[in-house]
């Protein structure tokens, strides 16, 4: 029986949001806080269109949640209202690799965003719409070089996760855009590149790194204060008056600190801790709000990246895993290795190198997905000590999951059985 006055009952408690969405690391701010000369640096580069010249291609590192996507946006945005005013106009593409990673692809949607901007204009009528699939790759690549030719005009593009667009598809389609401009008749283009991968330009092939290279802008962490900056502003923005408990702020501040100065998970926990507050209809958010929050994002995180792993760190953590769920103390690296062989065989996947297996179990320890230390056994030598930080059995969940395994899981899960 559904209960008459249940919206009633929840719309009567006092309330803890007045906008959760200024919590949310999509939205972009009227200003960005501590980011001031990454944002003049970035200007400076950019307003050579207003100057009628090209810029620089840029390439933009930091690690995540340092303002890298929102400053770039933030400066787009002002230097494309910039340009109405100007002799050339400005368009700001703005593409996530991480969503859009195959050449096709990029290409097919640079152009259609473009078209979308040039909706007003009479030359849209003559350009063609790129299908989603099914057009051999050089005639989608004129379609583009039309598209951005069609008026005389700076054509900016963004790459954000550039990195992961090399990793799925190569740098053929970096190398097409950095040549466009040898076919352009009216219109210029730049690129500025985001990643995480301080080491990314040397993925690139030699000719694409030097079409490529121009300038560099780097992002440093936010330290706790800064972040603590940045949630008090936000938090006006996003909460009702006096819900926010003392030492809720500075707490999601130093876990963010805590890992890579990352305002992204700063916001998150500001905002997980709200709803845990509104779920359990409480007044106030508390710092045991926050800790909740922490523990709820933290177990997220590991799960999602536990569902990308490769098939070969999956066979590693799966062994860890089974070790952990028999032995009540760390397991040892060599316990792992003789366990992962033992699933390689079972699973008719080839078997890695020790090297390689401890090369894997330093990646899963880097991620958070356990914990492994080092110890010295004296005249035994040294080893590592690994603890798991997620449940077995949902590591196990979890890899079972794989395309692969799913098909001899049975008989693995069966055969590693306590």
């Amino acid at each position: 029986m559904i209960q008459k006055n249940l919206f009633e009952d929840i719309m009567r408690t006092k309330p803890i949001f007045k906008n959760r969405e200024f919590l949310r690391h999509t939205y972009i701010p009227d200003r960005l806080l501590h980011r001031d000369e990454q944002v003049k640096q970035l200007a400076r580069i950019l307003a050579a269109p207003l100057r009628g010249e090209t810029p620089s291609n840029v390439l933009i590192y930091g690690k995540p949640g340092t303002g890298k996507t929102a400053t770039v946006r933030y400066v787009g945005k002002e230097l494309e209202e910039a340009s109405k005013n100007s002799q050339m106009k400005v368009n700001v593409l703005y593409l996530n690799c991480e969503i859009v990673n195959t050449h096709y692809r990029v290409l097919a949607s640079l152009a259609e965003t473009l078209l979308d901007q040039m909706k007003e204009s009479e030359v849209v009528k003559n350009l063609p719409r790129i299908p989603r699939t099914g057009w051999p790759l050089d005639e989608v690549y004129r379609a583009f070089v039309k598209t951005l030719d069609a008026e005389n005009r700076q054509v900016v593009i963004v790459l954000d996760e550039i990195d992961k667009l090399v990793r799925k598809e190569g740098d053929d389609v970096l190398y097409s855009l950095t040549r466009v401009n040898l076919e352009l008749k009216k219109a210029r283009t730049c690129i500025i590149g985001i990643s995480n991968n301080l080491s990314f330009i040397n993925m690139l092939d030699a000719r694409v790194r030097s079409s490529l290279s121009g300038e560099e802008v780097v992002f440093p962490p936010y330290n706790a204060n800064q972040l603590r900056d940045i949630l008090e502003e936000r938090a006006r923005m996003s909460f009702c008056d006096g819900v926010l408990a003392e030492g809720v702020i500075p707490l999601c501040a130093a876990y963010a600190a805590r890992e890579h100065g990352d305002a992204r998970r700063a916001l998150d926990l500001l905002r997980v801790a709200g709803e845990i507050a509104e779920e359990e209809g409480a007044e106030t958010v508390t710092v045991e709000h926050v800790r909740k929050a922490h523990e709820t994002i933290e177990q997220d995180h590991i799960v999602e990246v536990i569902k990308t792993l490769p098939l070969q760190s999956k066979l590693v953590l799966l062994a860890i895993s089974i070790l952990a769920q028999r032995k009540p103390r760390p397991v040892t690296t060599g316990e792992v290795y003789e366990y992962y062989k033992m699933i390689c065989h079972k699973s008719g996947t080839d078997v890695l190198t020790s090297r390689r297996v401890q090369d894997l179990i330093a990646e899963l320890d880097l991620l958070g997905i356990i914990c492994a230390r080092l110890v010295n056994r004296g005249r035994y030598g040294r080893t590592k000590e690994i603890k798991l930080n997620i449940h077995p059995l949902q590591v196990q969940a979890l890899v079972q999951e794989d395309a692969i395994l799913s098909l001899v899981g049975p008989e693995i899960f069966a055969f590693l059985s306590p």
